[in-house]
């Protein structure tokens, strides 16, 4: 099978739509399949093309101010490459409603070719991260419906996200399958063994609309060091908030695999504080380790994880049925095949 995935970046990280772009991508290279994958590259002045693990990566130059938006540049070229592509391929993945690069594709893709089969993972959250955002969502919504309408199938990643689609997208209904993320199977190699560590750990995006502030308080509450694993606009404001608060923050870059998860497996709690996700890989990563992991509702219900009350509005999960990878990708290809 040839499969197109388009996406708004596409790079090893913790998390993020990029991490679970590429584990797809890798995995149906390995399983034979014609895999190209589309990405926006803020850094890059024209497209560059690559292999990665059996992956043909093809970067496109966007614009994306403080990580976001990914507006394409050179739109006509691209819309050339999408009719080279399109001429060539079984189905398309588009991956994210929160980016005009991929949203515009799923609309161009179906004008290209009517033929062709087209999925949509809208990786939902529902509105915009900042007052700027989420006025700019109001007009936004209207072409994330073009999406919606172009996609023959809509790919939810928990039952909660699928919810929230159908209230928005009524038009979505009839085409929503709830596949959950994986995880890397490397993850079940790794036990718990921070019960009496100094220190959580959240990894991922840092955002302002993660709520890390959240996880200092509770750093400073249970007497622990905060570890941040990730990158993002909003580390600066994170470490002057935990000075004021007299909280010991540890700031890292994204880690190389084996020394994210020993960190991982050595901390006494994960900690997500955000209200806006659609799957957390970095919450499902710890709790397939046993690791006490303390998040939002949202992010338990989106897990299906048992949950008791905690503090500041957050709970505490300590069980949810996580999958490998492996077992995810043939859910995958039914998408396609369908």
């Amino acid at each position: 099978m040839r499969i197109l995935l388009v996406t708004p970046s596409y790079h090893p990280n913790i998390g993020g739509v990029e991490y679970v772009v590429k584990s797809i991508a890798e995995r149906l290279a390995a399983l034979g399949h014609e895999t190209t994958v589309v990405t926006g590259d803020p850094k890059a002045d024209k497209p560059r093309e690559e292999e990665i693990n059996g992956v043909h990566v093809i970067r496109w130059p966007t614009w994306a101010p403080s990580g976001a938006y990914h507006i394409p540049r050179m739109r006509n070229q691209l819309r050339s490459l999408l009719q080279r592509l399109l001429n060539d391929v079984d189905a398309v993945h588009v991956h994210s409603a929160h980016a005009v690069l991929t949203v515009w594709a799923a609309a161009a893709a179906r004008r290209i070719n009517p033929d062709v089969r087209i999925v949509f993972t809208p990786h939902y959250h529902g509105t915009g991260h900042s007052a700027l955002r989420k006025l700019l969502w109001i007009p936004w919504r209207r072409y994330v419906a073009h999406a919606v309408e172009a996609a023959d199938a809509i790919h939810a990643v928990s039952p909660r996200e699928a919810q929230l689609l159908k209230s928005h997208y009524p038009q979505a209904s009839g085409k929503i399958m709830v596949i959950p993320n994986g995880v890397e199977e490397d993850v079940f190699s790794h036990r718990w063994r921070g019960a009496h560590s100094d220190y959580m750990i959240y990894a991922g995006r840092v955002e302002r609309y993660k709520r890390l502030e959240v996880a200092v308080d509770l750093a400073r509450e249970l007497g622990l060091r905060l570890l941040v694993v990730g990158r993002g606009p909003h580390r600066e404001k994170l470490r002057r908030y935990a000075k004021r608060r007299g909280v010991s923050l540890e700031l890292l870059d994204p880690q190389p695999r084996p020394d994210y998860l020993r960190l991982l497996a050595g901390a006494r709690y994960a900690v997500n504080p955000s209200r806006q996700e659609a799957y957390s890989i970095f919450a499902a990563e710890a709790l397939a380790m046993g690791i006490p992991t303390i998040t939002t509702p949202e992010v338990a219900e989106n897990l299906v994880a048992e949950q008791t009350p905690f503090r500041y509005g957050l709970v505490l999960v300590t069980r949810a049925m996580i999958s490998t990878w492996e077992t995810v990708i043939p859910k995958y290809l039914s998408l396609y095949r369908l």
